[in-house]
């Protein structure tokens, strides 16, 4: 809008004159006139503006503009950056050029799949310069896919997420009781498919308990729902298997069966839990997660419960069994019976008593005569181990005239002519008792005998050896019978 003003103080400092435009400066409204000043020679000068002024003036000219407020653009994603506050930075690029883009916490927690470098994707928002960088950039309201749909992206992704983390593998998978006490059913409680599920349980089971928690199974409420009710039933003890069940329908009709939330309640759920949801061909993250996965809601309750007509029936056949094999063991317990009463035992019970009786009276005989057999050869090798002993014994050895000779007081036993000089005196034992003596001679073998003056002598007759004579004699004595042994 075409206007006359005054330059502000800037043109007035610089140059002191007055200045008239067409349009209003940066900052000051939309326009950016061709202001002009005149100098002291009269020639006219463009204004000078700040850098913000400029970007400030840019950034004003693209919100004005409606073409750049609601765009799309179609693009690869590259250089993707999200931040720890949760917006994301991003560029989209072509075969020419790229574009910067954000978006920021708000928009960017309603994606329903994760974003990844080399996506193709159309993103919608509207084009404005950070004023700080002098950067135009988009900033993304809505962020949907290229090609594949955004559902099925985000479906794939928390599958290979969950499965990574090891949720769907079969050993977590918990058994179904035979007879369930109670079923929770967790479903819409005005649809078809509780009805199935009563219809069905009615005609298998009749006696069965269901329980029903009502729940919305469709729309942005239905995944907490579901949540919260499986966690209930795990807190209180409500029943013995959950049955999650929906209706078929679009991948956007399942889907609060392929959010984490419903995920990770089954996964942590102590009750088994069937998946009944869709039909035969539609397939949620709930299936694969679950203790089991029945293919419609009615197939659920024929899982769950056994038909009560089959149960009577094996029932009837395993009393026929019962009957049977009692009805055999007893009459396998008559015929021992009846053997057993034919036997000798019962016809003449002492018999057994005196059969054992008489083999033990010829085990105790045979044991005697062992026992007097090895005493007898005992006593044999004792006399003859005895009569070696004597032999060899010193005291036979005195007995026979010989005597042995020991040193006063030492008691050692004299061997030779070298072990006495004369005068010393010295004890003989003979074979009733021990004489004191002393040495007057020495005959040295060579046939001269030396004159004995006399010899001094105590003879003890007692049996035992004078006091002066060592105890130690005794090992003396024993010692030389090794030598008169080889004499005699």
């Amino acid at each position: 809008m075409p206007d006359t003003f005054e330059t502000g103080s800037f043109a007035k400092g610089a140059y002191g004159g007055k200045v008239q435009g067409q349009a209003q400066g940066p900052g000051q409204g939309q326009g950016l006139g061709q202001d002009r000043v005149l100098g002291a020679s009269g020639a006219r000068q463009a204004r000078g503006y700040t850098v913000s002024e400029i970007n400030r003036y840019i950034n004003n000219l693209m919100k004005a503009s409606p073409e750049l407020l609601d765009v799309s653009v179609s693009g690869e994603v590259s250089n993707f950056r999200p931040h720890y506050s949760g917006h994301l930075y991003f560029t989209l690029k072509d075969s020419a050029c790229s574009l910067r883009c954000v978006m920021f916490r708000g928009a960017a927690s309603r994606l329903r799949f994760k974003l990844e470098n080399g996506q193709n994707i159309v993103a919608r928002g509207s084009i404005s310069v950070f004023e700080r960088d002098g950067q135009y950039q988009l900033y993304c309201e809505d962020i949907r896919t290229d090609g594949v749909g955004d559902l099925y992206i985000a479906y794939e992704q928390l599958k290979l997420k969950l499965s990574e983390e090891g949720l769907f593998d079969q050993q977590r998978k918990k058994a179904l009781p035979l007879l369930p006490g109670s079923v929770c059913v967790i479903t819409s409680p005005t649809g078809a498919v509780i009805r199935d599920i009563v219809n069905v349980t009615s005609r298998r089971f009749p006696r069965a308990v269901l329980k029903l928690l009502p729940v919305q199974v469709q729309g942005a409420l239905a995944a907490p729902q579901i949540a919260r009710a499986i966690g209930l039933v795990n807190e209180q003890g409500l029943a013995d298997v959950i049955i999650v069940a929906r209706g078929g329908g679009s991948i956007e009709d399942l889907w609060a069966f392929n959010e984490e939330a419903v995920a990770r309640a089954i996964a942590g759920s102590a009750v088994p839990v069937v998946s009944a949801v869709g039909h035969e061909t539609d397939f949620t993250i709930c299936d694969f997660v679950s203790d089991l996965r029945a293919p419609t809601p009615s197939a659920a309750a024929e899982l769950v419960f056994p038909e009560a007509a089959a149960l009577w029936g094996r029932v009837d056949q395993c009393g026929k069994l019962l009957r049977y094999a009692l009805q055999k063991k007893s009459e396998q317990a008559k015929r021992r019976l009846l053997r057993c009463m034919s036997s000798r035992v019962f016809a003449r019970p002492t018999f057994m008593v005196d059969d054992a009786r008489m083999r033990l009276n010829g085990a105790e005989e045979k044991l005697m005569g062992a026992v007097g057999a090895v005493g007898a050869r005992n006593a044999a090798k004792v006399a003859l181990l005895s009569a070696r002993l004597d032999a060899l014994s010193p005291l036979s050895t005195l007995a026979r005239g010989y005597a042995v000779a020991t040193g006063v007081p030492g008691g050692e036993t004299i061997k030779s002519i070298a072990d006495v000089v004369v005068g010393q005196h010295i004890a003989v034992r003979v074979r009733d008792g021990a004489l004191e003596c002393r040495v007057v001679g020495i005959d040295g073998g060579d046939g001269a005998d030396k004159e004995i003056d006399g010899v001094d002598k105590d003879i003890n007759g007692g049996g035992g050896a004078n006091k002066d004579v060592d105890a130690d004699t005794d090992k003396d004595i024993d010692a030389d019978t090794d030598k008169d042994a080889g004499i005699i």
